[in-house]
């Protein structure tokens, strides 16, 4: 058993030491479309603004259109402690007036703070997430488990399903729409920090984005973006925890084209129309109309080429190519200079069939013999050939094997979650991480159960384990936190030195976290795996 470290820093999981409140009360910040009002929580020692707009409400001509400026507030001030409706959801909830984003530190301070920020995208497959919070506000433990990291948190919205990521040539063709609109929601806040965010104490300069899943995939995307061909570069760190990527098809592929031309049937926009006409039908349907087809289409590819259907699409404009495209090349990189990826052990298990794990044929219709594995395998990457296939079941994921955390496994169920983990979500983690302009780093959290969404408990909201298991909370929510304001996970280190450190992605090493501490463990496998999936 590793000896239990004792931090530099402050454990705390409620209040730092608390300033009088009449200093932190009430901040107050006017940009150029109107003031907002500020408030402050004692109990959690922060400042924050819950609800400012950063675009316009995205209806009418306006649905699958870039963000738009945001109206003007002139009648006094905008009281900006309230909470705010998601984007449409898959089912009843949401609104399309949905385009606002909540931000909070440590007690308000002047202007010249100048302190880092952090831009947090919520995941939710693509399909559904809201970024609105009360207090403790969400990833309050990172920025609480040290007072050697000051920074203010930004949570914006973005459309999901099929209002932020119809794709297909109708969209491309239209003067009022846009492809990927739920990438620029995000890219647009970005912006927006760019150019307000010192009124709030922020530097500009100093920016990192973060996720989780498709959180993490938003953040691949924003990295495949940031500062190349005519796109601006407006953060220089990324942080992708279990970046959910799958496949990504050209926005007029034949595969985009279906999913436009399901939800123009699904909703009775397509009954004797022409493409143009179908587009201008969806853009003045009521939303639930729109919500139900999306739920549809959610799942219509389940257990083959995606469990979801809405995401990126190569638009050749904000994404000019895939991510394997991006970064093939031997020693190219990418502009953003810092960039961390993660993943979890058993995180692929969430999304396969659960009757891969059974010995009888379930309802998902397969059980757990190498038949059905290989059932299974040729639906979700159906471009492979035979030889290809062949290969992922003898020498890449045999019946029986290991990776660098797992000693040994022989279950279809976990052979199949590690394909799974791999293509979607371990692979893109490795791959834009090796593309760092400066730094790479990749890490694996094996803790049990180690599923999708397992690492949160550390990092996403304040409970007992946080303080039950100091070694685990300071030495992996606090690496986030360094990394958040440095750019570099060791450089304030709340460990003792008998705890390795984060090692640099170039060493071929990953911090792994686990139940007892870290190591830092030799890439291997996972190198050999990806390699293969870039074909």
């Amino acid at each position: 058993m590793i000896m239990r470290s004792i931090s530099r820093g402050v454990l705390c999981l409620l209040a730092l030491t608390v300033p009088a409140i009449s200093a932190f009360e009430a901040p107050l910040v006017t940009l150029d479309y109107g003031v907002f009002q500020g408030s402050y929580d004692a109990t959690y020692n922060l400042s924050y603004f819950r609800r400012i707009p950063f675009a316009a409400p995205p209806t009418g001509d306006n649905r699958f259109r870039a963000p738009q400026p945001p109206l003007t507030f002139s009648n006094g001030t905008y009281d900006s402690d309230q909470a705010f409706d998601m984007c449409p959801q898959r089912t009843v909830n949401g609104s399309e007036d949905c385009l606002y984003l909540g931000l909070y530190s440590r007690p308000w301070e002047v202007p010249s703070a100048n302190r880092p920020v952090l831009v947090v995208f919520y995941g939710g497959a693509f399909i559904q997430g809201s970024a609105s919070f009360g207090m403790p506000p969400s990833a309050y433990p990172t920025l609480n488990v040290s007072t050697l990291n000051d920074y203010i948190v930004i949570y914006p919205n973005y459309r999901t399903n099929a209002f932020g990521f119809l794709p297909g040539q109708a969209i491309k063709d239209s003067p009022t729409s846009d492809l990927n609109p739920g990438l620029l929601d995000q890219q647009y806040a970005l912006k927006w920090v760019q150019k307000n965010i010192h009124h709030f104490g922020g530097n500009p300069n100093n920016v990192t984005i973060w996720g989780q899943s498709a959180g993490a995939g938003s953040v691949v995307a924003q990295v495949l973006a940031n500062g190349r061909g005519r796109q601006p570069k407006l953060f220089s760190k990324a942080l992708a925890s279990s970046p959910f990527w799958p496949k990504t098809y050209a926005y007029n592929a034949p595969q985009a084209e279906a999913i436009y031309s399901q939800l123009v049937n699904l909703t009775g926009c397509g009954s004797d129309a022409t493409v143009t006409d179908s587009l201008r039908c969806l853009k003045h349907l009521d939303v639930q109309t729109i919500r139900d087809a999306s739920l549809i289409i959610d799942a219509s590819h389940t257990y083959t080429t995606s469990s979801y259907t809405w995401a990126p699409v190569v638009d050749g404009e904000f994404l000019t190519d895939t991510l394997t495209e991006a970064t093939a090349r031997s020693g190219s990189s990418l502009p953003t200079d810092f960039i961390w990826g993660m993943y979890n052990t058993h995180e692929g298990e969430n999304f396969i069939p659960s009757g891969l794990g059974s010995p009888t044929t379930t309802s998902t219709g397969f059980n757990s013999s190498l038949a059905s594995f290989h059932t299974w395998l040729t639906g979700f990457v159906p471009g492979l050939s035979a030889h290809e296939i062949d290969l992922v079941q003898s020498r890449y994921y045999p019946d029986a094997g290991s990776t660098e955390t797992i000693d040994t496994y022989n279950s279809t169920f976990v052979r199949a979650g590690l394909v799974y983990r791999d293509l979607v979500l371990a692979c893109p983690a490795y791959w834009v991480a090796s593309a760092a302009r400066r730094d790479g780093y990749l890490g694996e959290y094996t803790i049990s159960p180690a599923k999708h969404g397992s690492d949160t408990q550390w990092w996403n909201q304040v409970n007992s384990v946080q303080k039950s298991d100091p070694l685990i909370y300071e030495g992996y929510a606090g690496a986030f936190a360094s990394f958040f304001q440095t750019g570099n996970p060791n450089a304030h280190k709340l460990t003792n030195t008998s705890e390795p450190g984060v090692p640099l992605l170039r060493t071929t090493e990953e911090f792994v976290i686990t139940a007892e501490g870290f190591e830092n463990v030799k890439l291997a496998a996972l190198e050999e795996r990806c390699a293969f999936w870039r074909l």
